[in-house]
């Protein structure tokens, strides 16, 4: 009895972190995600961590444990915050962590595909860039939108969605455009949107674009956003569709897997785990 008992325990313990609408597929080998990404046809999740890791991209089986990494040796880690692909299948690094908004030295990096199967790569090219807005660095305290974890590529272009690290945080976040060929550039202010005033439930820490093309969705510790057809729209705060998840840790990184399907990482927290992820998106119900 008391081996049954203790069985059932040790299972109720690790059904613990799945949620109402979010199914724990794995335990996370490493603890600082900060970015996932799916290609088609890799056999592999692609993730990458943040500042003070190393500059690697990691393959991740189905079940979140590490079965590949790739050093890219000429792309040093200041604050690796999001993982991307385009429709070919190369990847590209957001280096644009910004929590001071003090840096004058954003990046993305080009891995292309033909070097995933190896264990170093070098960086075809560095698309560098800058916000028009920001003439100071730092800004004040009650202007710091420069920081950003999330961003997606889509035909020649990069949309970027800043994360808001003012004092007296109101939900506003930015969303920029920047293309995607090497060199330095401006970037362009698309729109100004908001999610919600509570922060370590409202920030955007990651984002992603369907395989069709038509929908994005952004991520915060506790909620997901869809915005369909921006691409004939533009942005606006009305095709914001929010979705609550029923289940908060430190999310750190989204990507579909299918039209339906998302897969999420969060970071390891103190005395805690981190984990992969799958939700459904049919299974949400938006807030009405």
């Amino acid at each position: 009895m008391k081996n049954l008992v203790l069985s059932f325990l040790v299972l109720l313990l690790s059904c613990s972190d799945s949620g109402k609408y979010i199914k724990v597929i794995g335990e996370l080998d490493k603890d600082e995600i900060s970015g996932i990404e799916y290609t088609a046809g890799s056999k592999w999740l692609w993730v990458i961590e943040d500042s003070g890791n190393k500059n690697k991209i990691y393959g991740l089986g189905k079940d979140g444990k590490t079965e590949h990494a790739i050093t890219v040796k000429n792309a040093e880690n200041t604050d690796w915050e999001d993982i991307t692909s385009d429709e070919r299948g190369n990847l590209y690094i957001g280096d644009f962590g910004n929590n001071d908004n003090d840096r004058e030295d954003l990046a993305i990096y080009k891995v292309n595909k033909n070097d995933l199967d190896k264990e170093e790569a070098v960086a075809e090219y560095k698309v560098s860039f800058y916000y028009p807005e920001q003439d100071k660095f730092p800004p004040k305290k009650s202007k710091r939108f420069y920081d950003a974890e999330a961003f997606f590529e889509l035909q020649g272009n990069f949309y970027l969605f800043t994360k808001n690290r003012s004092a007296g945080f109101d939900g506003s976040f930015n969303v920029y455009k920047i293309p995607n060929t090497k060199g330095r550039h401006k970037a362009e202010l698309l729109a100004t949107l908001n999610s919600c005033d509570v922060y370590r439930k409202c920030a955007i820490t990651a984002a992603d674009v369907s395989p069709d093309g038509t929908t994005a969705v952004l991520l915060s510790g506790d909620k997901i956003w869809l915005l369909q057809d921006f691409t004939e729209k533009g942005f606006n705060q009305d095709m914001m569709q929010e979705y609550e998840i029923d289940h908060y840790t430190q999310k750190e990184g989204i990507c579909f897997t299918d039209e339906n399907t998302l897969f999420i990482v969060d970071e390891k927290e103190k005395k805690g785990k981190a984990f992969l992820y799958e939700l459904k998106i049919s299974d949400l119900k938006p807030k009405l």
